[in-house]
């Protein structure tokens, strides 16, 4: 019997999912905990496995964009074919491609009832999948022959031409010249450092999969451990900034992390009642701190703490004095929260992740500093998993890095407070008629009005700079 393949709900809070890759194929046959796709939500990317066997049959394409418990695809035995009911339980816009010069394509929608019957007329039929492929590659479909249903070009059409054209051509050992990569593949890429022009494909047709990313980037990690030193070390170029992907005329559509992110923000900004306080916070102490421990702590494997750190640690004591910001409103109520779990705000290539610094208040220094630094290198090689990003009850954004002294952050719908770090520069104490040099950062706390009023929220912000005044205290306890 047919077993539904639905898209699952991944998280309390996931409204959609995009799936960014089939890495099972139609017509493959599959068991229980193979992988099935790669999914892309408000969060995190996951790779979904089956839960039952069968020969596999997707009915949405690639991009596709979903609500949970929409079904994707079926799971058959025999020789059953996938229903042509209402395949999606929610209306859904599929991504078109451009058509190429004569072509004329029409999408065939399985979920509609269309049957070769009613598409005829002459017309080209290629399921959207198939043309998005065939226009990266540059294929004409009408001179294929389809192999689904009717007649239909499906995508394992233009994959089998794209390998034919392979093996007809002169070898190159290099991709297809615009050969579709799924944006997982490609964002793993770029964290790892590989040139996918080097990466030859073990996927269908030659196409390249996380795993061809992974063995390259593993090969070049041994290429530079055993590479000799060279003699003497040629000045380097200053680094230019790469692009970061978005091209003038693109049209970069609200959907998955970007989104979620949308809604979000827009939600938190109706909703609540905010106000954003800015303090100068002292850290030369800190800073003083810091560049002993790097001295001390050298070689034994110690992280040595950052300054958002030392802003962690001291937030987690800050928010037991102050419970009204380690708190959320719900049902007319504010609930003040037993845990006080620290988010931390990381910048990814597609939006921003907020992985979560459990019982912050109890963790000591080096600890936070551990987690933190595993924390990023998840987020940022999307590896990072649901309870890593769930049950933030505050949050922390630091823009000092990108030189931004103040700015006003955002409250995450579900929290009252939010802390935005700044740059560390000079400031002067004067003790009498004599300046001395400082250095300073600006804190700029958010918090929601209905909630926290303005006196107890520079309570807060004078607790965490006078404990950020007194770094000892942070490392010690």
């Amino acid at each position: 019997m047919a077993q539904e393949v639905l898209l699952p709900k991944l998280g309390l809070t996931m409204e959609e999912g995009t799936i960014i890759e089939w890495v099972a194929q139609s017509g493959d046959a599959v068991k229980t905990g193979d992988i099935l796709l790669r999914l892309a939500t408000d969060k995190v990317d996951v790779e979904i496995e089956a839960e039952g066997d069968g020969r596999f049959e997707p009915v949405v394409p690639e991009g596709a964009t979903l609500p949970p418990g929409a079904i994707i695809a079926w799971l058959l035995t025999g020789d059953e074919r996938a229903p042509t009911g209402s395949v999606i339980t929610a209306p859904v816009a599929l991504p078109v491609a451009p058509v190429g010069d004569g072509d004329e394509l029409r999408v065939v929608d399985s979920a509609a009832g269309d049957s070769p019957e009613t598409q005829g007329n002459g017309r080209l039929l290629a399921s959207p999948n198939a043309k998005r492929i065939a226009g990266d590659v540059g294929i004409n479909l009408s001179g294929l022959r389809g192999s689904g249903p009717g007649g239909r070009i499906v995508s394992e059409d233009v994959e089998e031409e794209i390998a034919r054209q392979l093996q007809a051509a002169p070898f190159v050992n290099s991709p297809v010249p615009g050969q579709f990569v799924s944006p997982l593949v490609r964002r793993h890429a770029s964290v790892s450092g590989v040139d996918l022009s080097t990466v030859r494909g073990t996927g269908l047709s030659g196409r390249i999969r996380r795993a061809d990313v992974e063995a390259a980037a593993a090969m070049l990690a041994a290429a530079v451990v055993t590479a000799p030193a060279p003699a003497a070390p040629t000045p380097a170029a200053p680094a230019v900034a790469a692009p970061t992907g978005q091209r003038a005329g693109q049209v970069v559509p609200l959907t998955g992390m970007r989104g979620a992110i949308a809604r979000n923000m827009h939600a938190s900004l109706q909703e609540m009642a905010q106000l954003t306080h800015g303090y100068e916070a002292e850290v030369g102490g800190v800073l003083t701190l810091r560049e002993r421990l790097k001295v001390e702590w050298a070689g034994s494997g110690v992280p040595v703490p950052t300054i958002n750190d030392f802003v962690i640690r001291a937030v987690g004591h800050a928010l037991v004095e102050h419970p009204m910001l380690n708190a959320t409103i719900r049902d007319g109520a504010i609930y003040l929260l037993e845990q006080v779990n620290v988010g931390v705000a990381v910048a990814v290539s597609d939006g921003l992740v907020v992985p979560v610094v459990r019982d912050a208040d109890r963790q000591p220094l080096a600890s936070i500093a551990a987690q933190t630094r595993a924390l990023a290198t998840a987020a940022r090689n999307a590896t990072l998993t649901l309870s890593q990003l769930e049950g933030a009850t505050f949050v922390v954004s630091s823009l000092g890095s990108y030189g931004v002294d103040f700015f006003t952050p955002v409250v995450n719908p579900g929290n009252t407070g939010i802390l935005g770090v700044g740059r560390v520069r000079d400031g002067v104490r004067w003790e009498g008629d004599v300046p001395h040099r400082t250095s300073v950062l600006t804190l700029s706390l958010s918090f929601d009005h209905r909630a926290v009023d303005g006196a107890p929220a520079a309570q807060f912000l004078r607790s965490v700079s006078g404990l950020l005044a007194r770094p000892l205290l942070l490392l010690a306890g």
